[in-house]
């Protein structure tokens, strides 16, 4: 693996395999449709019809309005015209990227997804890490940080920033003029996550972005939106940034993510979950048969990280090895963005995927390992 291999690319090389190699990379939902789910998306022929017929600023908001409280965040600005549609959350982080002022300090979780962190780069931000440790010991950053960007749930630990954390940073940002930023991907899969973050942060008088995604809930294969919402408090060029990027998001995939967000309240979050954890469970009895286990076996997200033992093969040598094998997962020192030697005793799964296919790559993992580990 090169200097210059970021996440996406190796998630790209999986989805690229021509071999059909088995694909634990990116977190997106890459399953089979459920029976509900399959008879949304039998219904998008009408959602096109809808399209060309219904004034987009009605499809938008009725989209809005079926996410954000199937995800309990019921003080989202909804119908406010602080929630811009993107295509992904990816193009919404860099959308902040470009409205943040060039040469800002900004402080990053970590370790968490490095696209964040390289598309803050990109954009001529100065980073500093903000550890896992620090937020739990309510150590917040002080000048010269300008913005905090939180991830909750973390990826790909799942840790879950608590409410009164939660609170007290959004306190000391007012305090300290500081902009709260919170990638919120993978709030949809965990109930923890699901206090309604947008009161606590306008209660505290926060200027604050957060960032919510589809992707990660429902196998709609890209088919997604990235929601960028903000403050009535915040100057920052949002807008402006938003219109350089794109015109709108697509009016069918809105009335898509409205529809399985109604499903998702009818029990589609509970067979998720469900499908989830019988995933989580088998990666751990697999690699429990070479001594290995799960690194946050509370995590609840769809990703699981394995912790490798010092004196064994690292992520690096162990990726290597799985991957000749047909097996893609994600060696973990570009999530330590500001120091990757701290993950490399660390891989990540996905578990969003079919069952067969996660017990057969843990099994080979673990096959993997026990063949690379010097002999007891």
């Amino acid at each position: 693996m090169s200097e210059t291999t970021n996440l996406t690319t190796m998630e790209v090389d999986a989805l690229s395999d021509v071999d059909g190699g088995l694909n634990l990379t990116d977190g997106h939902a890459r399953l089979d449709l459920t029976a509900e789910q399959a008879a949304i998306v039998a219904r998008i022929p009408e959602m096109f019809a809808v399209a060309t017929t219904r004034p987009f600023p009605i499809i938008e908001t009725a989209a809005h309005r079926a996410f954000f409280a199937a995800i309990g965040q019921h003080g989202a600005p909804v119908a406010s015209g602080r929630i811009l549609s993107c295509y992904s959350s990816t193009l919404a982080t860099d959308i902040v990227a470009r409205a943040l002022p060039v040469g800002a300090t900004v402080a990053v979780l970590h370790p968490t997804f490095d696209n964040i962190a390289d598309l803050f780069v990109t954009r001529g931000l100065r980073l500093v890490p903000f550890t896992e440790e620090q937020l739990l010991a309510r150590e917040w950053p002080g000048a010269p940080v300008a913005a905090v960007v939180l991830t909750l749930p973390n990826n790909p630990t799942g840790l879950v920033t608590p409410q009164e954390h939660l609170r007290s940073l959004a306190e000391h940002t007012v305090r300290h003029g500081q902009t709260l930023i919170i990638d919120a991907s993978f709030r949809g899969q965990v109930r923890d996550a699901q206090y309604d973050t947008y009161a606590v942060l306008d209660d505290a008088g926060a200027d604050w972005i957060v960032i919510e995604d589809t992707g990660k809930l429902w196998p709609t294969h890209e088919l997604k939106i990235g929601m960028l919402a903000h403050s009535a408090r915040t100057t920052l060029p949002l807008d402006r940034a938003f219109s350089e990027s794109l015109l709108a998001a697509s009016p069918v995939v809105l009335q898509l993510v409205e529809a399985l967000s109604g499903d998702w309240v009818r029990g589609g979050y509970e067979r998720a979950r469900d499908h989830v954890e019988r995933n989580r469970a088998e990666v751990a009895e697999a690699i429990a048969t070479v001594g290995l286990r799960l690194a946050d076996p509370t995590s609840q997200i769809s990703v699981a990280r394995i912790e490798l033992p010092d004196g064994g093969p690292d992520s690096a040598l162990l990726h290597k090895e799985i991957l000749a094998r047909g097996v893609h997962v994600l060696p973990c020192a570009p999530f330590h963005w500001a120091d990757p030697a701290s993950g490399l005793r660390f891989v990540r799964l996905s578990l969003a995927r079919p069952f067969e296919t996660v017990q057969a790559a843990a099994r080979t993992l673990a096959l993997a390992y026990r063949e690379l580990s010097p002999a007891s």
